[in-house]
């Protein structure tokens, strides 16, 4: 009797283990890359400035009352720290920022998005809450991964700039790890993509 007590009470401690892990997961994370950028689209370079082209100013401001109401108001924002080469991912969200009196955490570097990734998954002030990250195109495959997502392309296409990938988290046990990715065209401004 005293074995399939201790079965018992171990299997009970497991299930409740992968039921709080799965607790401290963030209900979902909405990620976007910055709004356009002067010059080549697939670089940063001083020659091209740091800031959003008037065209990514515009995109900055159409997705302030566009991201609460197709997804809900983010709880935490984060955007790449500022570099010498580019802002634009603080830009790119400032103006939704002020919208739902949110503020920006820009502490990571756009190289750190393992650390973003797992300071997000492993504190329990983001269980439950919605996420928004602003990054640059070339690591947000490898950010969605980190993020334990599927991303829907191996590379961000150099040309896009309207797009947010959703990662939905599990409520209860289930998948944790290669979560599908949705794909979702923002189609904000004229010539952004339909599907």
């Amino acid at each position: 009797m005293g074995g399939v007590v201790s079965i018992y009470c171990g299997l009970q401690f497991w299930m409740e283990l992968v039921i709080m892990s799965s607790e401290l997961f963030p209900a979902q994370i909405l990620i976007i890359r910055h709004g356009e950028k002067p010059g080549d689209p697939g670089t940063d370079n001083s020659a091209d400035g740091p800031d959003l082209s008037t065209r990514g100013y515009e995109r900055a401001g159409a997705l302030a009352p566009y991201i609460p109401a197709t997804f809900t108001k983010p709880d935490f924002l984060f955007a790449t720290q500022a570099s010498a080469n580019s802002n634009r991912p603080v830009e790119t969200i400032t103006p939704l920022a002020l919208a739902i009196n949110v503020s920006i955490n820009s502490d990571y570097d756009e190289k750190h998005y393992a650390k973003l990734a797992s300071d997000i998954l492993k504190s329990e002030q983001y269980a439950g809450k919605t996420l928004l990250i602003c990054w640059h195109h070339g690591t947000i495959p490898d950010l969605t991964k980190a993020l334990l997502g599927k991303p829907p392309a191996d590379k961000w296409p150099s040309t896009v700039f309207d797009r947010v990938w959703q990662i939905a988290y599990p409520t209860a046990n289930g998948k944790s790890k290669d979560l599908p990715v949705t794909n979702i065209p923002q189609k904000l401004l004229y010539g952004d993509q339909d599907q």
